[in-house]
């Protein structure tokens, strides 16, 4: 009699041009419940691999050709995205291994095979891949029911930066990220890396601002022990750091002019000199800058290279400031209050419609980063479970719409709940093209709910 197996089942690809030895970790695999496809030569692999759809590879480093395990795994980089792999080698090739440990393998290991210690490795990878699943499921329906990666939002404007992003995120191209502080230019680009095929690298942000030329030369190029006072070891920058995967620059309007032209020459060749060395090294990175400030008209003033500008403005995503898309206040709220509560174990929290009132009739300078301050302080401070108007602080309280001459032409001042929840509807249905459970599940109301709501409010 069978049993079944206590993990999930996983599909494995096993390489490898001596078939005794294939059989043996196929088999071990399998004892383990998991579903192995065996093939003996890289034409094979590359095929299966574009082919087929696997969690973990495990491959032979050297079969026919020197650095076929090599080619399996860049196949398995292109093709399997989601998969992990194994490389298995004789003694002598542990540092080309290890080549292939920089290049994206999971891990390596020798022969002759320990089958425990070769089983709990592979394992290992399995649960590592599962996990990244199930991660993956969880951020779907976050997209699904408020945007992506956490940006939330119904409303034209942050849904027309969701589309920009899903558009820019599967290429390479330089991406330019503009808005107030405040207004999540950092999750746009960790959205960016996240979906893009660079997801499974590195995603380094540094923030350019207060950084005087010599600190951000050695952050970005690294330095080698003794270059300057202080250096005791060699250091890998940021741009070492990230090869690979995804370098995101935020306030790189301040970066000092001289450090302007030395980010272009790193740009435009592909390879960095750490400070105190003249041993160039290849990187391979996407750049994701940000900032608040007009680099356009800093241009004009002489204050940012022209030529750079052009470089890291391959794309331009512009935020909103949350004043121009009050909508999605009441979303953002209740998403923020919900994540505190939980976080404290405190029962759940419920905001009193004038507060919410307050709440969106408030300018926010700030941005989401003030809004988040503001929520978090409420949920500590109130002692029932609800939070009135009372509970508001003054200035965000006593805001009025005749003091801000700058509100938008979207403002919603004077609205009642009513009328900013069929805006929102609205807005959540023009975002879904009409599909009322993709909008019902944007907007967390059940279907029944939104079929009521939209004969309340005679939308169609």
């Amino acid at each position: 009699m069978t049993t079944e197996p206590e993990q999930p089942s996983a599909q494995v690809l096993v390489v490898d041009d001596e078939e005794a030895h294939a059989d043996v970790m196929a088999e071990a695999l399998q004892r383990m419940g998991h579903v192995c496809t065996v093939v003996h030569d890289l034409p094979s692999a590359q095929d299966e691999l574009k082919h087929g759809l696997f969690d973990l590879v495990v491959t032979d480093l050297k079969m026919t050709g020197e650095e076929d395990g090599i080619a399996v795994l860049e196949a398995a980089q292109q093709f399997q995205t989601n998969a992990e792999t194994v490389m298995v080698t004789a003694h002598g090739d542990v540092p080309t291994a290890k080549k292939a440990l920089r290049g994206g393998a999971y891990d390596f290991i020798e022969k002759p095979l320990d089958l425990d210690v070769f089983r709990n490795l592979c394992q290992r990878a399995i649960e590592q891949v599962m996990l990244r699943g199930e991660n993956q499921a969880l951020r779907q329906q976050v997209d699904e029911r408020f945007g992506l990666e956490g940006i939330i939002g119904v409303s034209q404007a942050i849904q027309r930066v969701l589309t920009q992003i899903r558009q820019v995120a599967p290429s390479d191209i330089p991406v330019l990220i503009t808005g107030e502080s405040g207004t999540g230019k950092e999750l746009v680009a960790q959205a960016i890396h996240n979906n893009s095929p660079r997801a499974k690298k590195v995603f380094k942000p540094l923030n350019c601002a207060g950084l005087s030329e010599s600190i951000l030369e050695s952050e970005l190029f690294g330095h080698m022990k003794g270059a300057f006072t202080d250096a005791s070891r060699d250091r890998e920058g940021v741009f070492e750091y990230a090869d690979g995967g995804t370098l995101f620059l935020d306030e790189i309007g301040d970066m000092p002019t001289p450090m302007q032209a030395k980010l272009l020459r790193v740009l435009e060749s592909g390879e960095v000199v750490r400070v105190g060395s003249n041993a160039p090294q290849h990187v391979d990175v996407r750049l994701i800058s940000a900032t608040n400030r007009n680099l356009q008209q800093f241009v004009k003033e002489d204050k940012f290279r022209e030529d750079l500008f052009f470089r890291i403005r391959g794309a331009l995503i512009e935020v909103p400031a949350l004043r121009d898309r009050r909508e999605d206040v009441p979303l953002l709220v209740r998403h923020y209050v919900n994540g505190f509560t939980q976080r404290l174990n405190r029962d759940p929290v419920t905001v009193e419609d004038d507060a919410m009132q307050a709440l969106m009739r408030y300018d926010w300078p700030g941005n989401v980063r003030e809004l988040i301050n503001v929520v978090q302080n409420l949920v500590l401070v109130t002692q029932a479970n609800q939070i009135t108007l009372n509970d508001v602080p003054h200035e965000v309280r006593f805001a009025s719409g005749e003091e801000s001459p700058s509100r938008g032409v979207g403002s919603l001042t004077g609205l009642s709940l009513d009328q900013i929840e069929k805006q929102a509807i609205r807005e959540a249905l023009r975002a879904n093209t009409g599909n009322r459970e993709a909008t019902a599940k944007m907007l967390g109301i059940g279907e029944r709910t939104l079929y009521r709501k939209l004969k309340e409010y005679g939308l169609r």
